[in-house]
């Protein structure tokens, strides 16, 4: 059996449970965000996958609808963007939960680096752009190390040690740190931006 469809068959085992489990958190969710704020329950957004090909993202919308969807990701929970229910998805991560379905598709997996902008490829330096070998990912090895508290470029250099070391041993402890950062809600916000994120952000807002 190859990694890549050992991978695969642990992502069916994996998200097609959970989804069957939480579809009753799903649909409290839905309410909530549908009662208590306009817009669409889920936020969709094209992304990066593997081999840099684009696909539809899926997450619970936390933001209100008048925001710019590609400006910088909230600093804090107080940020005025953020709704009240979008405030405590974001502290508990509960707003990544529709990406089950994308790992269902097949469109992403359990472990690998997250799927960014599609425009931000551009960006990347030819060592940055391995991280586009794998499929994007619920979480991965940035995730556990830092989260928000590094930079773009921190980020991106995990995402690739991740590749050049994927192994069985390290995606374990990547599912095992992701659940102890959700339960302490650790680094959740980003706090320091990239010059490049920090312009575009401001362009975004004129």
């Amino acid at each position: 059996m190859t990694k890549k469809l050992l991978e695969r068959i642990l992502d069916l085992l994996i998200s097609l449970p959970a989804i069957i489990l939480l579809s009753p958190v799903f649909v409290v969710i839905a309410i909530y965000i549908k009662l208590t704020s306009k817009g669409l329950v889920i936020f969709k957004q094209q992304r990066a996958g593997k081999n840099g090909r684009p696909f539809t993202f899926y997450k619970f919308r936390t933001m209100r609808i008048d925001v710019d969807p590609f400006g910088p990701s909230p600093k804090a929970g107080d940020d005025p963007r953020l709704t009240k229910v979008g405030k405590i998805l974001r502290e508990y991560s509960l707003d990544e939960l529709p990406q089950l379905f994308n790992v269902l598709k097949g469109d992403m997996s359990i472990i690998g680096p997250r799927p960014l902008y599609v425009s931000q490829m551009a960006e990347w330096n030819e060592r940055q752009k391995k991280r586009l070998l794998v499929k994007p990912g619920l979480t991965g090895l940035a995730q556990i190390s830092g989260r928000g508290e590094l930079t773009r470029e921190e980020k991106l250099e995990l995402d690739v040690k991740y590749v050049e070391t994927a192994a069985f041993w390290l995606d374990l402890k990547i599912i095992l740190a992701t659940i102890a950062c959700i339960f302490g809600r650790k680094s959740i916000y980003e706090k320091r931006y990239s010059k490049t994120e920090l312009t575009r952000g401001q362009a975004s807002k004129k």
